[in-house]
């Protein structure tokens, strides 16, 4: 059932026990992102506070944190999104009246999918001047720069084509009339406004706080480049996306929303941004970025402001994330045709590990579908891809660590890309926007070569009697652990990159495939977190290192074992937690915001 703004997709919830209010008081200042963060670990509702200090509005968030909530807001499974498009589009290949007729339902909808202009809009019905004091913006972790709207759906449009973009981007509030605008690297918006600034005109815009939930879903998608998320979202919605123009900027606002900040952000401006603790479980550090200044405030007569936490793996993005690939991994397949599945894990922020299951009809196919992906939308800012083989689930990491072990021989499955484009929150290679990636070659179809048979896997006891002398004898390193006899992780307190040196050439190691070390703060006990640790702190250009590497010609050779350098470096900025007050505070209240 399609839902037509958020508050009916709130009753829906709270119809089905997914939704629970807090009628406690709590403070939008940390207090709330504790709460939240607990409850998306322990699997409960999603949370509309209903009294939030200093403002009078309610405030939702976990909305979208579950793979239920999200299959009630699209109707149906994620996937079947993609593969309804795919197969549509696979009919219209060859049409005729009995491929028409059995994809009636995928025409209808798509034929629906478009925007309607409206002259009543509910996001209208009051009409401010600007003051972001009212509304209950969140400043989520210690060392925040302020307060941030976390949630907000930024509508711009190119002041060249006229064509739209949809996103999600963070807006740290300076004031009561004026935010920055985090706009990353590969952001449309940030595209707009780049040619606008080329102009040297300011862009004018609307940003939604609170829209029904198959906008949002579209509005974080990695859509294409020039593909319209007001569409998208009309598509999965199953009806059209009504827009309202703006009251006082010429631009146009989602006429659903709970509120609408309307603006413009200025050419040629640009103000500190941040730090902000981010959804690679750091803070991200202050930089130069747009200033957004409000013109005016619209909502509903009763809104509710919607807001989202991020943080430490896992948060309410690693559901939406999980949806969006499963959306989106059908219309990835239909542009590469080798590529049989494929998975950006949400332990490692998504960016930073995307494991790709491909079907190579010739060695090495799977090398060209990985350069290829990376040169595709929001998957060029991968920066580790792992390529198996179509029978290895790409969402089972034992599986995909067990394929490394069979079939990874760095002498001619590894790529390294250094100096290219990388996400503008990844902070390990000390220069932003730019960094390295690495791609592994793990699959088995291939021409005879070092890593067509299944390596011979050393005895477990062997590396357990090693690691034990280890722990005896080396003082910086405070924990070990094997995965899927072929990945060795060791807590390191100190020097990571000669630890790792050394274990990489140690030959009661041999068979292990790739050896990590990461801080004392990365728990090995913990899947979720220790991937986070591994995978959010090295660069693959300075912190990766092999048995054996030389040089011939221009031509790089690697041989052994491969190293990871993923300790806490210097420059690094800090990794979230929260404040020792806060989390005493929530402890002692607990039962009572559940009351």
């Amino acid at each position: 059932m399609p839902f037509s703004d958020l508050q009916s997709f709130l009753a829906h919830l709270e119809r089905h026990g997914d939704l629970h209010r807090v009628r406690a008081e709590v403070d939008p200042e940390y207090e709330i992102t504790e709460i939240a963060v607990r409850a998306v670990r322990e699997e409960r509702p999603a949370l509309l506070f209903e009294r939030v200090k200093g403002s009078p509005y309610p405030l939702a968030v976990n909305v979208l944190a579950t793979p239920r909530r999200i299959e009630w807001a699209l109707g149906r499974h994620p996937e079947e999104v993609g593969a309804g498009i795919v197969s549509l589009l696979e009919k219209l290949k060859r049409p005729s009246l009995a491929s028409l007729a059995a994809a009636r339902g995928q025409v209808a909808r798509a034929l629906g999918a478009r925007v309607k202009r409206v002259g009543r809009a509910a996001c209208q019905e009051v009409i401010e001047e600007p003051d972001l004091t009212q509304l209950p913006v969140l400043r989520c972790w210690p060392e925040d720069g302020g307060r941030f709207v976390t949630c907000g759906l930024v509508l711009t449009a190119d002041p060249e084509t006229g064509e739209r973009n949809l996103g999600l981007y963070r807006m740290h509030v300076y004031g009561p009339a004026e935010t920055g605008m985090h706009w990353q690297i590969q952001k449309g918006g940030g595209f707009h406004y780049h040619v606008a600034e080329k102009r040297g005109q300011p862009l004018p815009l609307t940003v939604a706080i609170g829209a029904d939930p198959c906008l949002l879903l579209a509005a974080v998608a990695p859509l294409p480049e020039g593909v319209d998320e007001l569409v998208f979202a009309a598509y999965l919605r199953g009806s059209p996306t009504p827009l309202a123009r703006a009251a006082r900027v010429d631009a146009w606002a989602p006429a659903a929303a709970e509120f609408v900040l309307e603006g413009e952000v200025a050419s040629g401006e640009r103000r500190q941004e941040g730090p902000f603790g981010d959804h690679f479980g750091h803070y991200s550090n202050a930089a130069p970025f747009p200033v957004f200044r409000l013109k005016a405030v619209t909502h509903r007569r009763r809104p509710v402001y919607l807001a989202s936490v991020v943080g430490k793996p896992p948060q309410e993005d690693k559901a939406l994330g999980e949806a969006v690939g499963a959306m989106m991994g059908p219309l990835v397949r239909l542009l590469h045709r080798e590529v049989r599945d494929l998975s950006a894990r949400y332990e490692a922020g998504f960016h930073n590990l995307l494991v790709v299951a491909v079907e190579e009809r010739y060695a090495k196919e799977g090398m060209r579908a990985a350069l290829g992906l990376l040169g595709t939308g929001q998957l060029s800012l991968t920066k580790c891809l792992v390529l198996v083989d179509a029978g290895v689930d790409v969402r089972d990491l034992g599986a995909v660590l067990r394929a490394v072990r069979d079939h990874f021989d760095p002498a001619e499955d590894f790529l390294l890309l250094p100096g290219v484009p990388l996400d503008t929150l990844d902070f390990t290679s000390g220069r932003m926007n730019l960094g390295s990636k690495m791609v592994l070659d793990a699959t088995g179809q291939r021409a005879v070569g070092p890593g067509n048979a299944p390596q011979e896997v050393r005895p477990r006891a062997a590396w357990e009697r090693f690691l034990a002398e280890l722990l005896r004898h080396e003082s910086a390193v405070r924990g070990a652990r094997v995965f899927e006899d072929c990945w060795l992780t060791v807590q390191v307190a100190g020097d990571g990159r000669r630890i790792v040196q050394e274990l990489v050439r140690e030959p009661a190691l041999a068979g292990l495939k790739v050896i990590a070390a990461v801080s004392p703060d990365v728990p090995l006990d913990d899947p979720t977190l220790h991937w986070w640790g591994v995978f959010t702190r090295f660069d693959a250009a300075r912190d990766v290192v092999f048995t054996e590497a030389r040089l011939d010609g221009a031509w790089p050779g690697y041989g052994g074992r491969l190293g990871i350098d993923a300790t806490f470096k210097a420059g690094y900025p800090r990794p979230l937690e929260m404040r020792d007050d806060i989390v005493e505070r929530v402890d002692r209240r607990w039962n009572e915001y559940w009351s």
